[in-house]
């Protein structure tokens, strides 16, 4: 025996190897969708899961069941029997540790998706106006049945097993957190269905359906299988493709971007700026002189040096940028950096800086969302690198210059290793969590970052909602989605895109927003209406009601004469024209040239016509980025915008 030991006693001995077996082994921990406040599905068997040590007894308990499993590589799960909506129970996790969860109900469990006009919230929002009516709508918001479970933002390049967030009952105090489109459509299914509802809210602003896409899933679409191979690549060798990238990105910017070409970049030290715009910073570009802008702007800042600091290093601090940058000083460049919330400290090597004049040039790309040097929580400044850290403000006015509009130019090289735009990462971090959670189905409001592809965005969505369904072992769950509201850069094709999704999409609806939109803001005010036709869906296509749930859809179109004579699903008791003559149809002959229509509603039916057109071949319907039409069923739901030559 070890002398050492010998010299301690007996008593003591024990307790040190007491504790220490109790430190080798690891609690019994549950998924972190199952806590205090939890909603779990009613009607179909409810899967639990957790982590605990290989070999340790699970047993779960909830409402007079008992499962039981045995972890196997730190993991274990059970499947309890499906139960009737109700409670509140007491969920019981039990192995060397005891878990009990209080307030549990069982009752209905939507997962709410998408991108910023599902993350916006009830409550105010820096930067954006308020939701209409949201005060009124959060001081009669108690309804304790109603739970909202928010998912924490996370990337991630590979699946994750945890979630971050918890189960937040539904009050006043507490429901200007929960997504508004969310709240609004739980609202009025509880109201409706009588049973608790639980939302689990997984959204991120500015995001491509191509982030919220499995591996296995992605692999599938044409468009991305650059993106997969950088992700396959990043996995072997994470610095050769950091080069490769960065040597893509520089290519993309010299063949689209005329500041970026060796001849006449916007880049170097003596460039004319005298006939550039004036922003003052830090700002979001939207929020200062370029509403909508998506792309590429160049940003200059000219200032004097102290005379001391000549030749010195230093640091460049420029706040947050959205979403990425390339910064030169003097010419010389100093950095680059591809995520949108990350505050830019560059260094500044010595020799760089001079006496009296010199200048910084940014190179600021963003796809979508907000854009700009918008600062976060850095101040724009720049530090000596010497024990004085004498500090020189770049915070105010900059000259800037809008480069590319991002709408038409291909989009860029997606950076795999930073941004939630990248490929998969979102899925990982925000959705594969989730799985196998049950759940009734899915509401999603995204494709304002896909407008730019609408073409593609016609396999990239319904391939996205097969993977969830593949990945989640439901089968065809409802999967309900919000058309695109009209605003001035939302084109009618992705619209279109949304539209022919429903064919190819099983157990599937969408709510149209024709008359909520925002011709300046990309994020409209009007949620409510917008929750509520998501839930007429829910209970039309999830629950089997006999209601109308979605406004006219068109079916087909023939030719009589010099006439178009359109056919729609979903009449809703008949078609209306709202507020007087229908408008917002167009024609055209073989030449393609779309004529503003004469459109009359004859019965189940609209006749299409124009003077100039003797031989209609085509017919659009609110085919614009922000349309005016206003063909509605008399359910009191609008038509979808619609391209009778897209199909």
């Amino acid at each position: 025996m070890n002398s050492h030991l010998n010299r301690i006693p007996l008593r003591r001995l024990i307790a040190t190897l007491v504790l220490a077996t109790g430190l080798a082994h690891a609690d019994v921990t549950p998924a972190s969708l199952f806590c205090d406040h939890a909603v779990l599905q009613q009607g179909v068997p409810i899967p639990v899961w957790g982590t605990a040590d290989d070999g340790e007894k699970i047993t779960v308990t909830l409402a007079g069941q008992t499962a039981t499993s045995v972890a196997r590589d730190g993991k274990w799960s059970v499947r309890l029997g499906a139960l009737s909506a109700g409670g509140p129970h007491v969920l019981t996790i039990a192995g060397r540790n005891r878990i009990e969860l209080s307030d549990v109900l069982i009752g209905e469990v939507w997962v709410c998706s998408g991108q910023s006009n599902m993350e916006r919230q009830l409550g105010l929002r820096d930067g954006q106006q308020p939701i209409k009516n949201w005060e009124a709508e959060a001081a009669a918001a108690d309804f304790p049945q109603i739970r909202h479970f928010g998912v924490e933002q996370r990337l991630a390049l590979e699946p994750q097993t945890q979630a971050g967030g918890r189960w937040v009952v539904c009050s006043p105090k507490t429901v200007a957190d929960f997504t508004a489109v969310g709240f609004f459509f739980g609202r009025a299914l509880h109201l409706a269905r009588g049973v608790p509802v639980g939302l689990i809210h997984s959204s991120w602003g500015g995001t491509p359906a191509e982030a919220w896409t499995s591996r296995e899933g992605i692999a599938r679409i044409p468009e991305a299988q650059e993106a997969v191979a950088q992700l396959d690549h990043f996995r072997r060798d994470p610095a050769g493709a950091r080069t490769a990238y960065q040597q893509s990105l520089a290519r993309w910017f010299e063949t689209n971007d005329p500041g970026s070409r060796p001849s006449s970049s916007l880049s170097g030290p003596a460039v004319d700026t005298s006939i550039w715009r004036v922003m003052r910073l830090p700002n979001k570009w939207e929020d200062a002189g370029l509403p909508g802008f998506d792309g590429v702007a160049w940003f200059r800042r000219e200032f004097d040096l102290p005379a001391n600091w000549a030749g010195r290093e230093a640091s460049l601090h420029l706040g947050a940028i959205d979403d990425a940058d390339s910064t030169w000083v003097n010419g010389r460049l100093i950095g680059n950096t591809s995520s949108w919330n990350t505050p830019r400290v560059y260094s500044i090597p010595a020799g760089t800086l001079k006496p009296g004049r010199n200048v910084i040039a940014v190179r600021v790309l963003d796809t979508g969302g907000g854009g700009g040097l918008w600062g976060g929580t850095d101040a724009i400044r720049l530090v000596s690198a010497d024990q004085s850290a004498q500090t020189v403000t770049l915070a105010g006015d900059w000259r800037y210059h809008p480069s590319i509009d991002g709408h038409t130019v291909p989009p860029p090289p997606v950076d795999v290793t930073a941004g939630s735009g990248a490929p998969t990462v979102l899925y990982n971090g925000m959705i594969a969590p989730l799985q196998p959670y049950a759940i009734r189905g899915v509401i999603w409001y995204q494709g304002e970052a896909n407008a730019g592809q609408a073409q593609a965005y016609r396999r990239i969505f319904p391939n996205l909602v097969a993977d969830w369904r593949r990945a989640w072992g439901q089968g065809d769950f409802p999967f309900l989605y919000v058309q695109i509201a009209p605003y001035r850069e939302m084109p009618p094709e992705i619209r279109e895109a949304q539209r022919l999704s429903l064919a190819k999409i099983p157990q599937s609806a969408m709510a149209v927003t024709l008359d909520v939109g925002d011709a300046e803001d990309i994020h409209p005010t009007d949620k409510k209406p917008v929750g509520e036709r998501l839930a007429l869906a829910a209970r039309a296509v999830a629950y089997d009601e006999k209601i109308e749930y979605s406004g006219p859809l068109f079916a087909g179109a023939r030719i009589e004469g010099g006439h178009a004579v359109l056919t729609f699903t979903h009449l809703g008791g008949g078609l209306v024209a709202r507020g007087g003559a229908l408008q917002g149809f167009a024609i055209a002959g073989a030449d393609q040239v779309f004529h503003t229509a004469y459109a009359t509603i004859v019965g189940d039916t609209v006749e299409v016509s124009a003077d100039d057109v003797s031989a209609p071949v085509a017919v659009r319907y609110a085919w614009a980025n922000v349309p005016e039409g206003n063909l509605f069923n008399q359910a009191g739901l609008p038509a979808s915008p619609f391209a009778t030559d897209s199909e």
